[in-house]
């Protein structure tokens, strides 16, 4: 079973995907912020991917990316950024740093599951 790390502030947003994903036969981490992400991380060594939002407290999604993009030991890790923001500047940074997608929140089930699929595989 691939294993994903959902990241995301709101925990309404983290049960929504992880019901999401956990319904489709992954299974889900659950991460509140970057730097709690990053923990998670370093403990789940068998992640096939991260789902994660952008504007959150503490770290935002697009420095823990970066910082785990500089990590060797991480820099193959699969990041798709999930979030309100949808200015050019924000989304150009994330590429840049790594991540293999983005998705504008509201999202479709079907949307985000889609995407899973194409980065990390069936489950």
């Amino acid at each position: 079973m691939k294993k994903i790390l959902v990241v995301d502030d709101s925990r309404t947003v983290r049960q929504q995907v992880a019901a999401v994903l956990s319904q489709a036969g992954y299974q889900v981490v659950e991460a509140s912020d970057g730097i709690e992400a990053t923990e998670k991380i370093e403990a789940n060594t068998d992640l096939a991917m991260v789902v994660c939002d952008v504007n959150m407290p503490r770290m935002n999604g697009i420095d823990m990316l970066e910082l785990l993009k500089k990590d060797q030991r991480h820099a193959d890790l699969s990041v798709l950024m999930l979030t309100t923001e949808g200015q050019p500047g924000p989304i150009q940074r994330a590429k840049q740093a790594g991540a293999k997608g983005w998705i504008v929140k509201p999202f479709a089930p079907d949307v985000i599951l889609a995407a899973v699929r194409k980065i990390a595989g069936a489950p």
